[in-house]
């Protein structure tokens, strides 16, 4: 049996991402070169990792026991070239970063710029999740630090506050609901929406609460991003669900209405999570230590 960090990364991006072709891009292979490395690692032992299906992949048991140690031999492997950089000019750490929605577009592209700016030697891999896929990631030591949001269980991770995140409601000035003094998110799902891009976490988020009433979000038109969704709002394509951090970046001009949504789970807060802040590898410490002073 012989598997390199390479075919290692390989499989666990192809599970993080759940089919090959995906996971070949990246790992910045071709899907030849990638399908080639599996079957070999397959071959080497004779047995399968992964079960192919149309929908794309999952692991076999063997599957989920090389992924375990493929995140141990990854972690341990990462972790030895910054105790090492010291050492040897040019060495490069990488931090794992995972965030939701308003988290990757309202307040940390300036934050993130700023830690680059001051730490040449540093890269950032930030992917935008689910807040429920991030803790899992955390607890499978797929991620060095992840932002979610208050709504998941964290009880078995480290956490601390990072920002208040309230959800609000838009409508155009002449929408039916405008005039309402209160909207309950139930009484707008006989309305219809402008919605984020289906891949994205607050929609996936939003639907899953809909879902929770009995009923579904009618979703006329999707935009990539919150300025094209208050945009279309504006002009009159429907409601939409936001975070009040997007209103209060965008222009004040902005021809809609704004209603706060009392339901609990609007009401969110923003977590920064680990598996431990006193074990996070040195170049992971340094970025947690910037997104820790951001939140005061």
């Amino acid at each position: 049996m012989h598997f390199d960090l390479t075919d290692l990364r390989l499989y666990l991006n192809i599970l993080d991402t759940g089919n090959i072709t995906a996971g070949a891009a990246r790992s910045h292979l071709s899907l030849a070169a990638a399908s080639a490395r599996i079957r070999a690692m397959e071959a080497s032992l004779g047995i399968d990792f992964l079960e192919r299906g149309r929908r794309g992949v999952t692991p076999t048991p063997a599957g989920k026991a090389l992924a375990r140690h493929a995140r141990v031999m990854l972690q341990q492997a990462e972790r030895m070239q910054q105790d090492l950089a010291e050492y040897a000019n040019g060495v490069k750490g990488q931090v794992r970063l995972l965030c939701n929605t308003t988290a990757l577009t309202e307040y940390l592209p300036e934050l993130l710029a700023d830690f680059l700016r001051e730490h040449p030697n540093l890269d950032i891999d930030v992917q935008e999740l689910p807040s429920t896929r991030i803790t899992h990631a955390l607890r499978q030591g797929a991620a060095d630090l992840g932002i979610v949001t208050d709504a998941v269980d964290t009880s078995d991770l480290q956490s601390q506050a990072f920002r208040d995140d309230p959800l609000v409601l838009i409508m155009p000035c002449d929408h039916p609901l405008a005039n309402a003094e209160f909207v309950s998110f139930a009484d707008t799902l006989h309305h219809t929406y402008v919605g984020l891009n289906t891949n994205n976490a607050l929609a996936i988020y939003l639907e899953e609460q809909a879902l929770h009433t009995g009923s579904r979000m009618h979703i006329r038109i999707r935009a990539d991003g919150f300025d094209g969704v208050m945009r279309m709002v504006a002009h009159g394509a429907g409601l939409a669900i936001v975070p009040l951090a997007a209103i209060e970046r965008g222009s004040p001009d902005r021809s809609f209405k704004s209603i706060a949504l009392k339901e609990d789970w609007a009401q969110r807060k923003l977590l920064l999570c680990a598996r431990s802040f006193d074990h996070l590898p040195g170049y992971a410490q340094a970025l947690f230590e910037a997104l820790r002073a951001a939140s005061r």
